[in-house]
């Protein structure tokens, strides 16, 4: 007799779940839709649903609060990274990885959106807000090194000032995962024994989209929570991102941030080279007058010291004088003699005159 042969394979309702998100990992780890969400909601302050939709069709979607790097609200167009997935209760779903606003309606609403929210914060304060140090010696950068602002930046650095101790880190600056790499950069700067006087974030111009990085709330938030003072260009004149309301200071452009950073060599020696002209005359006046005060001031002491000099000349002189006098050579000239020795009858004494000394006995002494 011959067997039946079933070839459908029958599953059990969690085994049937696990072959089919099996296939779907297989096919598509990962995929990106855009759409429009609806029905958003965060149960526990944890976890976020919400639907994503087009004119024809919607999809369950799923994430942690952790993962909402921008806010998102009902009617924003938005792409999302994720995972499809089918749940234990059948239903089709994605487990959303990250999520982005799509189209300039969207990310000025998200924009709009998480600028009051950090506004309530005090994050945008002014009191809150430092300066940068006036020439600093060294320097942060961060930024890709391959973008034509970086470029710009060193180059404008270089020609106003130059030896300045530079540290780079090359980050994306747009794109997926761009907001961590600066957010990392921005920690490992902040770790450093020896701490940089300040951080530069700089990235050129692009589209609202290629800005958006600028405007995650976990980098703008690690902005403001840096130790080292923080100075952002980012974009042209025109742009601006959350990120250069949070900084310090922030830069028109990235050639803008040179500016700010440093000051012009050049400018400070012609600034100093006309101040030394314009003092000059100031000075030499000022030297000549001090010449003329010192002259008339040793012209006096000069003019004391021969009053004193002469006074002890003629003091001198009379002294010679009164020394001459009482020489006694000039005695004997006169007519009298020198008598030496004890005057006492029968004593020989010495008694020397002009022409002689001659010895003599004493006969006799007489008394006055």
């Amino acid at each position: 007799m011959e067997k039946s042969i079933n070839p459908q394979p029958i599953y059990s309702v969690s085994d049937f779940i696990a072959v089919v998100n099996q296939t779907l990992e297989f096919a598509y780890p990962s995929v990106e839709i855009e759409g429009e969400v609806a029905s958003f909601k965060v149960n526990q302050e944890k976890y976020v649903f919400f639907d994503i939709k087009d004119s024809e069709g919607s999809i369950n979607c799923f994430m942690t609060i952790w993962q909402l790097r921008m806010p998102i609200d009902n009617g924003m167009k938005v792409v999302v990274l994720a995972i499809p997935k089918l749940t234990q209760w059948g239903k089709f779903s994605l487990t959303i990885k990250s999520i982005r606003p799509s189209g300039e309606g969207a990310l000025k609403k998200s924009f709009e959106l998480l600028k009051t929210k950090l506004e309530k914060d005090g994050l945008f304060s002014l009191e809150r807000k430092r300066l940068l140090p006036k020439l600093p010696n060294h320097i942060a950068v961060i930024s890709s090194t391959g973008a034509a602002g970086y470029a710009d930046f060193i180059k404008i650095l270089n020609d106003r000032w130059g030896g300045l101790l530079v540290d780079v880190a090359n980050v994306k600056v747009q794109g997926q995962g761009s907001p961590d790499q600066i957010m990392r950069a921005i920690d490992y700067f902040n770790q450093q024994k020896k701490m940089p006087e300040v951080i530069v974030i700089i990235r050129g111009g692009g589209s609202a989209d290629d800005l958006s990085t600028f405007n995650d709330e976990p980098l703008v938030r690690a902005i403001a929570a840096s130790r080292i003072p923080t100075l952002v260009g980012v974009g042209h004149e025109t742009d601006q991102s959350l990120a250069d309301l949070v900084a310090d200071v922030r830069a028109a452009t990235p050639t803008n941030a040179a500016v700010i950073l440093v000051p012009d060599k050049n400018e400070i020696i012609r600034a100093v080279t006309t101040q030394i002209d314009l003092l000059e005359p100031r000075i030499i006046q000022v030297i000549d007058r001090q010449i003329s005060s010192t002259k008339s001031q040793l012209l006096g002491i000069l003019d004391k010291a021969e009053s004193v000099l002469n006074k002890q000349i003629l003091h001198v002189l009379n002294l010679k004088s009164i020394l001459f006098q009482l020489n006694p050579n000039m005695v004997l000239n006169r007519g009298y003699a020198i008598i030496r020795g004890v005057i006492k009858k029968g004593v020989m004494i010495e008694i020397e005159t002009k022409k002689a000394i001659l010895e003599a006995e004493v006969k006799n002494v007489t008394g006055k």
